[in-house]
């Protein structure tokens, strides 16, 4: 149930985005239907009709009204309880509901279409008939499962809404719940970070600011600001920037030092321990057309589509590793570092990279190939935490890039577990 400001601001919101350069061949350009051609040419008029909008812009984010949490305040429902036919949609062959619940275009509210709606809710205008902003996804921050099973039979709710805004970027929150046993028991609880631009995509644009009222509101407004200041923190001990720490260090080489073979003197003669795998033995690749069906109103491959060949393929590699079906616990830092246009060959490369006891930590790389330039470039980054019956076999890093991984992943599964 969407009010109709919502419903408004959603009709508002309808940015439009077509980029001129397209990744396709021209092979593969001449086998697009005329009906999908001129969807492309529809999305370029609506492009070059939004350039307008450009005047309606704020030039600083004084000239905004102050917004309230409660003001883009949203609640949605799945009914699979009372609309069995739904059910089918959803459903996985352990009969549970697929993750595509949030990971996917086809569902009426997923997490993400959520996030976005949310957050044009609070920019929203009733002065003006269109939206000048275009509002995009930038970070998954985190994703937390507080139930491992989602049941086919009974109704879900989404509820959500702005915790935190700067002077571009919005924090929305989203509580997912289901109706059981007379009442809605918690399912996850989601935070996503998106930035406003302009009617072109081109540079950031300014949102109204957020005035908190009351005790809760104020401890949530402090926390999506310590969330801003944890990011940083995280982006700048990176291990792509930054030497590991002295504990780290200790780590690595007791790592290396167990993987001696105590019968020669040599650096190079390792072994591998009981109840381990080698790191390069924990991997799994998989290779994904872009096609027109899964692009976004900015005509683009949408996010939820990349998240969910991510856990897909992160949920396999999990489950042949552990040789049982795992389970979700945590997803988290997912940053959209480039789109991903139309007609792109996605590479999709999972590894194992930290375990611990019934713990398997996942890394997921997206990069989009060019086959005419041979250029790789990297699009996203997921970090999937995964649970399992059993105690999984420990995962044994051999080079100093496997040991990053390693490292990196032990960092991930602290935040999302240790803590």
């Amino acid at each position: 149930i969407i009010s109709q400001q919502m419903l408004k601001a959603t009709t508002q919101s309808a940015a439009f985005e077509c980029s001129n350069k397209f990744c396709f061949d021209r092979y593969v350009l001449a086998r697009l239907s005329k009906k999908t051609f001129l969807v492309i040419f529809d999305h370029q008029q609506a492009m070059a009709e939004r350039v307008s909008l450009s005047s309606m812009l704020a030039k600083s984010q004084n000239e905004l009204p102050a917004k309230r949490m409660k003001d883009s305040y949203l609640e949605v429902h799945l009914p699979l309880g009372s609309e069995p036919q739904l059910r089918e949609k959803y459903l996985t062959y352990h009969n549970t509901v697929r993750i595509k619940i949030f990971m996917d275009l086809t569902v009426i509210s997923p997490l993400l279409s959520s996030s976005v709606l949310i957050s044009y809710s609070h920019t929203y205008n009733s002065e003006l008939k269109r939206s000048p902003l275009s509002i995009v996804t930038a970070l998954v921050d985190k994703i937390d499962m507080r139930q491992h099973v989602i049941y086919p039979d009974c109704d879900i709710k989404f509820t959500g809404h702005v915790t935190w805004v700067g002077k571009s970027s919005i924090e929305a929150k989203i509580h997912m719940s289901q109706y059981r046993d007379g009442a809605y028991a918690s399912v996850l609880d989601a935070t996503f970070v998106m930035v406003a631009r302009d009617p072109g995509n081109k540079r950031a644009a300014f949102v109204n600011p957020l005035t908190p009222e009351g005790p809760e509101e104020e401890r949530l407004l402090q926390e999506g600001e310590a969330n801003k200041s944890r990011r940083v923190e995280l982006s700048t001990a990176s291990l792509l920037k930054v030497a590991p720490t002295q504990e780290e260090r200790t780590v690595v080489h007791g790592l290396f030092l167990n993987t001696l073979d105590t019968n020669t003197v040599s650096f190079r003669s390792r072994i591998l321990p009981p109840n381990s795998v080698w790191m390069e033995d924990a991997k799994l690749k998989g290779l994904e057309i872009c096609h027109p069906q899964e692009r976004n109103i900015f005509n683009r491959i949408f996010g939820g589509f990349l998240m969910r060949k991510a856990y897909e393929l992160g949920w396999a590699n999990a489950c042949s590793y552990g040789g049982c079906r795992p389970s979700l616990v945590a997803v988290d830092d997912i940053l959209f570092q480039k789109p991903v246009e139309i007609g792109s060959l996605l590479m999709l490369s999972s590894q194992v990279c930290y375990t611990q006891g019934t713990y398997v930590q996942v890394r997921v790389h997206s990069e989009v190939f060019d086959p005419l330039t041979r250029q790789h470039n990297t699009t996203n980054i997921f970090h999937f935490t995964f649970t399992s019956d059993r105690d999984v076999p420990n995962i044994m890093p051999k080079t100093y890039g496997e040991s990053m991984l390693y490292l990196d992943g032990k960092r991930h599964f602290d935040q999302t577990v240790a803590c």
